[in-house]
């Protein structure tokens, strides 16, 4: 099947919230909070989709870069069913470079994903630290 890859710096909040939803990432992202979904789009630095040739997102990446030192890659998400055909590997990659190859691309992995990362060549970092959400539970 042929995808087609860009980066799409105006995605709508819809089919944002659309493909996490069919990708589970939704379970872990405020998706019934529109003004929160559009602000993380519209301050996003780099945001990299994956369509069918009929236009379908079935991908999406979406990552903060200084373009100078690091790459924080905040939201990776593929639909459920298109899945194992390498398109989160490529979104990963696009991503990468979209933010410079001479940054450090840098996420933390939900739960469902951590044995992905190592499988698309990432390396383990045992030092992350974060100070949750203000309106975490956890907090």
């Amino acid at each position: 099947m042929l995808i087609r890859y860009a980066m799409e710096p105006g995605l709508g909040v819809d089919e944002f919230v659309d493909v996490l939803r069919r990708s589970t990432l939704a379970e872990r992202r405020p998706v019934d909070d529109r003004e929160r979904i559009e602000g993380m789009l519209e301050n996003a630095s780099v945001l990299v989709t994956a369509r069918t040739g009929d236009g379908l997102l079935v991908g999406v990446s979406r990552a903060i870069s200084d373009y100078h030192y690091c790459t924080y890659l905040s939201d990776l998400a593929v639909d459920v069913a298109f899945q194992r055909q390498g398109i989160g590997r490529e979104l990963v990659l696009r991503t990468h470079a979209g933010g410079g190859f001479h940054t450090s691309l840098i996420l933390l992995a939900a739960p469902k994903a951590v044995s992905y990362y190592p499988h698309i060549g990432m390396q383990r970092h045992e030092s992350c630290w974060h100070v949750p959400r203000a309106d975490h539970p956890a907090r």
